[in-house]
């Protein structure tokens, strides 16, 4: 049997405004521009991706199951921006066929600067899915899939039986992304691994005439999925749900695929979809996976130079985090929102100097020229912050 397991990361940052050295103004975010892009994707992605998979979920009477983890800026921005998006989301949830996973609240690397910090935040975020969805999280994914065997003792410990983690060639070696994993010393803790190859045939060769493959038929995929039998038991695709309408437009074909695609695995007898929670139950952990160091799905190289890997970056982070116990003991509820709001990933993205095969996905939604405006513009409003601190 192989099961799959489609896990949806859906996200928006709060974007800045463009703010100088001159301004004086505690309103450091873009509202018309996050607005905007809120609006766009909703009507390209969340609102006919949601429509589409109610209607597979009802027609294939619960069979059809996805994971979703909606982060905690997002859904602030959906209640504010475009409700009816949140009612669908509701629908989605009333179905019983779909799970709302545990990450940080704000999207953010905490994990790498401060633990009480990233504890906070998960804390938050479940009990933001909770008041939601009515769901308690049982599974965490973390921010872009950042993992290693401290994060895994970490998360272990509050209480989480199962963790997303990148499916990378040189963590796994000969080993197979299709079986289910546990941490060292941490039996108890499963592990589930994307399977890269095949989440990326949808995520970014879907609508690629040069790829070999394409195009991409639900029929090709189902057969790509049932070879997995007697080879693992699981196929993790995870990607952004706005691979559907707005990374591959539905002029594609994309929600067509997708449409056809329960049909297509359902045609062989032995496969079926499973949530992360359901094969964290259903299966035993094949073996032990040691991850010592930081690993995550961004880019070819899947480690953190996306957010950490020039000057800029570091500094950024070192300066915002060093902010924490003043933040904190200001006893200030405005003055925290914005500190955590800056602490979302997409802000340390914009200022990635990587333009070589990852080009396209460092622009998408980049609202600067260059990373050095990036850095410019935010090291602006972190000063503005520290002013209110003081």
């Amino acid at each position: 049997m192989a099961s799959v397991c489609f896990y949806f990361q859906v996200h928006q940052p709060y974007r800045l405004r463009r703010y100088t050295i001159f301004d004086s103004d505690a309103d450091y975010f873009d509202e018309y521009h996050n607005k905007q892009i809120i609006h766009k994707v909703a009507e390209k992605c969340y609102l006919p991706a949601n429509k589409l998979i109610l209607d597979l979920i009802r027609k294939y009477e619960g069979r059809f199951k996805v994971a979703y983890s909606c982060t905690g800026v997002l859904i602030e921005q959906l209640e504010q921006y475009a409700p009816e998006v949140m009612s669908t989301f509701y629908a989605l949830a009333d179905t019983g066929s779909v799970e709302f996973l545990a990450e940080t609240y704000y999207h953010s690397l905490a994990f790498l600067h401060s633990r009480k910090e990233f504890a906070e935040q998960v804390s938050l975020h479940c009990d933001l899915i909770e008041h939601h969805f009515k769901q308690r999280p049982s599974v965490f994914r973390n921010t872009e899939l950042i993992y290693n065997n401290d994060l895994a003792a970490f998360v272990a410990q509050m209480g989480y039986r199962g963790i997303l983690v990148e499916g990378a060639d040189h963590i796994l070696g000969y080993r197979s992304p299709n079986f289910l994993y546990h941490p060292p010393g941490n039996p108890n803790t499963t592990l589930l691994l994307k399977n890269y190859r095949l989440s990326d045939d949808i995520a970014f060769r879907f609508s690629q005439r040069s790829w070999a493959e394409w195009p991409l038929t639900s029929e090709k995929f189902a057969d790509w999925v049932h070879q997995v039998n007697g080879n693992g038991y699981t196929v993790n695709l995870f990607m952004d749900y706005e691979t559907f309408g707005e990374h591959q437009w539905a002029d594609t074909g994309i929600f067509t695929f997708l449409e056809h695609l329960p049909e297509r695995i359902f045609d062989h007898p032995d496969d079926d979809f499973k949530t992360p929670s359901e094969l964290v139950q259903t299966h035993q952990p094949s073996g032990e996976l040691d991850v010592p160091y930081m690993i995550s799905w961004a880019d070819t190289e899947r480690d953190l130079s996306a957010w950490l890997g020039n000057a800029m970056q570091s500094n950024a982070l070192y300066e915002l985090y060093r902010l924490e116990q003043q933040v904190k003991d200001s006893h200030d509820d405005d003055i925290l929102r914005d500190w955590r709001k800056l602490q979302t990933s997409d802000h340390f993205y914009y200022m990635c100097t990587k333009y070589f095969a990852d080009g396209d996905v460092h622009k998408y939604f980049n609202p600067y020229e260059s990373p050095y405006d990036s850095y410019i513009n935010f090291m602006n409003v972190l000063d503005n912050l520290r002013a209110r601190l003081r």
